[in-house]
């Protein structure tokens, strides 16, 4: 992993404005620090690749005279980086500073017209500091840049070997000039280089995420982020679309504000507009509905679905379908609705319930209609880089649509249909939402010492980030 954590969040570079997120995100400072940590390994890869070219020359030396010497097969041996830090620039961006830095070089051969030899040179006193420009690329996707950079070499420090000791101090001056010149040339163009190898990894990025065959969902920013002292704010889209038909639904996300926490790296604010943008896609491409039939109830249950059983209610149905078995499908009227409360998720479903009765060439006799309205409390919790879920039924009304048999008490019909929704429904709705939609992703994140909590609007998560590979 290189630089990529200090822009993970930065790297939703905006697409649209004036619209209020369905998604925020926070960087803390302390997620801060752990970027600098994983940045300054690569920063020390980058500088140990320093290549010092060969040079040659001549200096008048007293009491010499003129001497020519040459230098030749530099190599580095160590980097050292003991002080480090990234800075936020409250309106703008980042700044990178590195100082009181070190390189070690072999300098395996020294060659003067009348002696040669080997020194070790450690330059020390190195110091760079660089600024950082994020933008868009053309398919919406990050990218970064070195807006500017400097670099010094305060002084080197020679270590003889072999020869004439007495030409080190002769040639100190030369050597420590010479070289200082070399490595200030090339320490900004590695530190660019470094910035510049973030963008492959950039687009690693999940803009567009598909969470199944009906569904993606776009984490695109609707304003530019806010950067403070402490942290970076980010307001992300994070609206479901079906796939390929971006459709937005007849309703907009409300304005919430994350809470100033800051004991985690990361904190995620998902909005009740998320939740619902994906009911409205999902409703959209027909996905809620079931059929449900006997073989999915349970054996043991004493209630099935055939004409017997539904007769002892209705007995029309046992008198006209004597004997036949049944098939319920269940499908939504219009999108649920999910509300957020501390502490508390629901949703709202409105539904209906038509019950069919299967004749012996397989066609479907309608039987009746009922208009179903649920409310089930949700479970939410974060398993991988994906938000899951689970759902259990706090209530349902049931009244009568279309009746093709007659008139009937609906009430009769509360305990199947409650058997229904709690054994067949919901296990089968908990399977889907277990499965989960993907969080905004970079490379190989990994979230670690998570928590979820639901609040007024939202649910916020809030979690330490981990790399690996």
């Amino acid at each position: 992993m290189t630089l990529c954590w200090w822009f993970l969040l930065v790297a939703f570079i905006p697409m649209t404005s004036g619209t209020n997120p369905g998604v925020k995100v926070k960087l803390t400072e302390k997620g801060l620090e752990y970027g600098r940590q994983l940045g300054m390994v690569s920063i020390q890869q980058k500088l140990k690749s320093i290549k010092v070219p060969d040079f040659s020359g001549s200096q008048t030396v007293s009491p010499i005279g003129n001497v020519k010497y040459s230098l030749s097969n530099m190599c580095i041996v160590s980097v050292g980086l003991p002080q480090s830090a990234v800075n936020l620039v409250q309106g703008t961006g980042m700044r990178l500073s590195v100082s009181n830095a070190f390189i070690n070089l072999l300098i395996k051969y020294i060659l003067i017209h009348f002696d040669s030899g080997s020194f070790d040179l450690k330059v020390k006193g190195l110091t760079i500091g660089t600024s950082i420009a994020i933008k868009s690329d053309e398919t919406g996707r990050p990218a970064v840049s070195n807006v500017n950079c400097g670099a010094t070499v305060s002084s080197a420090s020679v270590k003889f070997h072999g020869g004439a000791s007495w030409l080190y101090n002769l040639f100190r001056k030369f050597i420590d000039k010479a070289l200082r010149s070399a490595m200030q040339k090339q320490m900004c163009p590695l530190v660019t280089n470094a910035i510049s190898d973030l963008n492959p990894q950039l687009k690693t990025l999940n803009v567009l995420a598909k969470v199944d065959q009906y569904a993606e969902i776009e984490y695109s920013m609707v304003s530019s982020p806010i950067v403070s002292n402490s942290s970076i704010d980010f307001s992300l889209k994070g609206e479901f679309y079906n796939i390929g038909k971006h459709q937005e639904p007849p309703f907009s996300p409300s304005a919430f504000t994350l809470p100033s926490q800051i004991n985690n790296m990361l904190y995620i604010g998902m909005s009740a507009f998320t939740a619902n943008s994906a009911a409205f896609v999902y409703n959209k491409a027909g996905a809620l509905h079931l059929f449900v039939t006997d073989d999915m109830i349970p054996q043991s249950s004493p209630i099935r679905l055939n004409t017997r059983t539904f007769g002892a209610f209705i007995p029309q149905i046992a008198k006209r379908f004597p004997g036949l078995m049944m098939k319920l499908l269940v499908q939504t009227v219009k999108p649920p609705v999910t509300t957020f409360e501390p502490n508390n998720l629901t949703v709202q479903a409105s539904s209906t319930v038509t019950a069919y009765a299967i004749q012996p060439n397989t066609t479907l006799s309608p039987l009746f209609v009922l208009n179903l309205e649920t409310s089930v409390s949700a479970q939410v919790f974060v398993r991988g880089m994906r938000l899951a879920g689970a759902v259990t039924l706090n209530k349902m009304t049931l009244t009568l649509g279309t009746s093709y048999v007659g008139e009937f008490q609906v009430r009769s019909l509360d305990s199947i249909l409650q058997l229904v929704l709690k054994v067949v429904v919901i296990p089968r709705l908990n399977v889907q939402l277990a499965k989960g939609y993907p969080l905004p992703a970079l490379g190989k994140m990994k979230l670690v010492n998570t928590q979820l909590e639901v609040l007024k609007d939202y649910m916020l998560i809030g979690t330490d980030v981990q790399f690996t590979g």
